[in-house]
């Protein structure tokens, strides 16, 4: 009787396709918009909001910046809220010092870091008197060596405060840029350096407040409402939102 041959397992047809690499799908990063795309974007952006105001309420140079450093990790409602008795009493770096770091502690103690951030107001302050009599900088590296002051703080005053045609990056901006694409970069500060090159000039003034509420109200991180955004189609982002569907009409009773 002839010997039976061993039987050869046979190959599972999904173990033949985990040899393969297994490599993911992952979009590609659109190419940013040409500069003629870009001044059209910014005329769509200045004729849906001809005069851009910031959301913080400040009454001055130094109250704009003691705002501005109070709103990291803050929203703008919130630093509102705490400013509004405070600058009520305290306007100047002068006033700031006498109130001192305990009382302004207890004004701000409803936003996020506020022992951190009571420290930088009054040592920001002292340094305002002791250095520039009272009065807060024009110049970017003077700015930036106050204590809670980054560049974008330093370009958000230059800008509201001074009119320099400085374009703050904050997480809104830098979501906008990335997005559309208008620069695409991997810090903000790089993201700021590309928008000052590519904004044309008679956009760059107002270009940081409209960016920022576009980001803010249309151009959302979660969901962007795409379906009623003035930009839509110029803008190069794949994944748009459609319209949220209209609700169906109630069933008629028996």
């Amino acid at each position: 009787m002839p010997s039976r041959q061993p039987t050869r397992p046979r190959k599972s047809s999904i173990s033949a396709r985990l040899a393969a690499p297994i490599v993911a799908a992952v979009p590609a990063t659109p190419e940013p918009v040409g500069p003629e795309t870009v001044t059209e974007i910014f005329s769509r952006l200045r004729a849906a909001n001809p005069e851009p105001r910031a959301e913080l309420e400040f009454q001055n140079p130094f109250t704009l910046l003691v705002a501005v450093v109070l709103s990291a990790q803050a929203t703008d409602r919130s630093v509102n809220l705490a400013t509004a008795p405070l600058f009520a009493i305290a306007d100047t770096p002068e006033a700031m010092l006498a109130l001192g770091e305990e009382r302004v502690r207890d004004f701000i103690r409803t936003i996020g870091l506020f022992n951190t951030k009571a420290k930088n107001v009054i040592a920001l302050s002292r340094l305002l008197v002791e250095r520039h009599g009272g009065q807060v900088p024009r110049d970017r590296a003077a700015l930036e060596v106050l204590p809670g002051v980054g560049t974008k703080t330093a370009s958000v005053v230059r800008n509201v405060a001074f009119g320099e045609e400085t374009i703050a990056v904050d997480t809104h901006i830098f979501r906008v840029s990335n997005r559309i694409p208008l620069v695409v970069a991997p810090t903000t500060d790089k993201v700021q350096a590309g928008l000052e090159a590519i904004v044309p000039a008679p956009y760059r003034l107002n270009a940081h407040h409209w960016l920022i509420l576009f980001g803010r109200y249309i151009c959302k991180a979660r969901k962007p409402e795409c379906y009623r955004c003035p930009i839509a189609d110029l803008c190069r982002f794949p994944a748009k939102t459609p319209a949220p569907s209209a609700p169906a009409p109630p069933t008629p009773s028996a």
